[in-house]
């Protein structure tokens, strides 16, 4: 029976407290401690019966983990991915990879220098809906796709807005850089990669000098086009985290859908799953075939974790990479930058092949 991979989690936040619950429930991990320079910390640290060290280098010297889980402020992403690649210890780190496209640049040359395995923590694609619908995809039953449209619309409150200085009232602190990207990361994942975006934003709903709502029209690889429809002012329930049933935080709707997959032979709603077919030609006169996707739905997150163990031990490789990562960032930065020119931006598609990021 192999031992379990240890994994320390560098900041114990929100999301870094979920990850430490999954890690220490794990039959395949064992948490083998915390990093984060808050003395609060320690009551992380204490209530699992492990040690907390206030840096990345002290838990290197001293209690040298077989991965890292880092969940970080986002500004932080690129120091310490860079600390655990140099010290040859595999990272996931929590998404948006990095802050900026050029620091998730160098996460991602520096991994495929050093030959070690980095994963984006985009803990979606570990998603028992998301994994249904590739299949989806990959087996052809929507034919070749020709349209996606995606929509990610919630209401955040006004205490929201309130946290630390006011930092999500500017740019910076917006949906498009904070939410937009998961979207991004899935439907990069079932639609193949996008390389045009044209995108516009608004701030009239509330009116402070970040956006509060963005529409973008996307085109794919493989000649498929695109909508994304986001906004955190608008009082509606679709979005992935008010549908898809995965985090009990959230209210769930299961009877609406925030992704549509359209192809020459079919379409898939998404996360109910619904598919419509043809028997024969497909054609707008002939009835559709409809039926719902079975799904398992396990916890994305725990399954992100035990597929990062299988990861450490060479036994599977990254199903979202770093480079899918930076992928994503590209897009979202994409929005941003065409939003501002009022132009398209071209993304190059990205031709290098998957290494260990």
């Amino acid at each position: 029976m192999a031992q379990p991979v240890r994994l320390a989690v560098a900041g114990v936040g929100l999301i870094g407290a979920r990850h430490v619950e999954r890690i220490a429930a794990g039959s395949d991990t064992r948490l083998a401690g915390i990093v984060d320079p808050v003395p609060a910390a320690q009551r992380v640290a204490d209530r699992y019966g492990v040690p907390r060290y206030e840096t990345l280098a002290e838990l290197f010297d001293r209690g040298r983990p077989d991965g890292v889980v880092l969940a970080t402020p986002n500004q932080a992403h690129v120091v310490g991915g860079l600390e655990c690649l140099a010290a040859g210890v595999p990272v996931l780190v929590e998404k948006p990879l990095a802050d900026t496209v050029e620091g998730a640049e160098r996460l991602v040359a520096a991994a495929d220098e050093a030959g070690v395995p980095l994963l984006t923590g985009h803990h979606r694609t570990y998603s028992g809906i998301m994994a249904a619908a590739r299949r989806v995809v990959a087996d052809g039953l929507l034919g070749r796709l020709v349209a996606v449209a995606g929509t990610t619309l919630f209401r955040k409150p006004a205490d929201y807005f309130d946290a630390g200085d006011g930092w999500r009232r500017r740019p910076g602190g917006g949906p498009v850089l904070l939410n937009l990207v998961h979207d991004v990361n899935n439907l990069q994942s079932l639609a193949g990669e996008v390389v045009r975006v044209q995108a516009t934003t608004s701030n009239a709903a509330r009116g402070f000098p970040v956006e509060d709502t963005a529409a973008a029209v996307l085109t794919f690889a493989g000649g498929a086009l695109g909508t994304l429809l986001l906004s955190d002012a608008a009082a509606s329930v679709r979005s992935w985290e008010q549908t898809a049933g995965e985090d009990p935080s959230y209210p769930t709707h299961p009877d609406e859908d925030c992704y549509h997959l359209a192809g020459t032979a079919g379409s898939l709603s998404v996360p109910t799953m619904r598919l419509t077919t043809f028997e024969g030609e497909p054609s707008w006169w002939a009835p559709f075939v409809a039926s719902v996707v079975d799904v398992e739905r396990p916890d994305p997150l725990a399954n992100q974790v035990s597929h990062f163990a299988q990861v450490i031990r060479g036994r599977a490789a990254p199903l979202c990479s770093g480079r899918a990562g930076l992928r994503s960032l590209r897009v979202v930065d994409a929005v941003r930058e065409s939003a501002r020119t009022g132009s398209p931006v071209d993304i190059p598609p990205d031709l290098e092949q998957e290494t260990s990021s």
